[in-house]
């Protein structure tokens, strides 16, 4: 009886417990959008925030590293980002959409691009991010020399990555759905370049492999 009374596990309990994870996340959002650096935000900051204890946001994120890598990967939840899309066309729009919800978190967007957590966060994807953009791009770049879709793959990471929000809107002085539009645009005109028909299907080779 002990043991069955030890091992319980309340729902309501564990419902509380993730309302108040809800609430520490969505402070740091919120506190995000206020600072020019989200690394400068204290624990404190935080947990008056989300109206709890400093202790109470240590409970449930044993550090601060823990509390943005978790806070980054719910943020994507929450914009509704679409991680691995399944055809060239479904990553153009996944394009257009992330571009455009980007801009209502811009500064977390930005907090992702540029801290430590945030890159370790972008870093423990890309293993995964690979194997899913090849396989989404597999249709298009399926008659390519290795080395060609290779590049084919890499230009689609750059232009659906938030790097390229922020770099379009910074220097090209475009909004997020603007952005949105030009990236995608972009990769349309590289995989229509290498479609059978397009206007470089018939050469894949660089400028530098042909002078060898």
């Amino acid at each position: 009886m002990s043991t069955q009374s030890r091992s319980y596990r309340s729902p309501l309990r564990e419902e509380q417990a993730q309302q108040t994870r809800e609430r520490i996340l969505a402070a740091l959002g919120a506190l995000m959008q206020e600072v020019e650096d989200g690394d400068d935000i204290s624990m404190d900051a935080i947990a008056a925030a989300a109206g709890v204890e400093r202790r109470t946001v240590f409970r449930h994120f044993a550090t601060r590293d823990a509390l943005y890598l978790a806070f980054f990967a719910w943020l994507n939840a929450r914009l509704g980002v679409v991680s691995a899309p399944q055809t060239p066309a479904g990553m153009q729009d996944a394009i257009r959409d992330g571009f455009d919800s980007f801009d209502d978190q811009a500064a977390a967007i930005r907090a992702a691009i540029h801290s430590k957590p945030g890159r370790e966060m972008r870093a423990a994807t890309i293993p995964a991010r690979r194997e899913a953009f090849a396989r989404c791009l597999a249709p298009a770049t399926a008659g390519l020399p290795p080395g060609k879709r290779a590049q084919v793959e890499a230009l689609a990471h750059l232009l659906y990555s938030a790097p390229a929000w922020e770099v379009l809107k910074e220097y090209g002085g475009l909004t997020g759905p603007q952005a949105g539009e030009a990236a995608a645009w972009a990769l349309e005109l590289i995989l229509s370049a290498i479609s059978p028909g397009g206007t470089a299907s018939a050469d894949t080779q660089t400028p530098k492999d042909r002078k060898k």
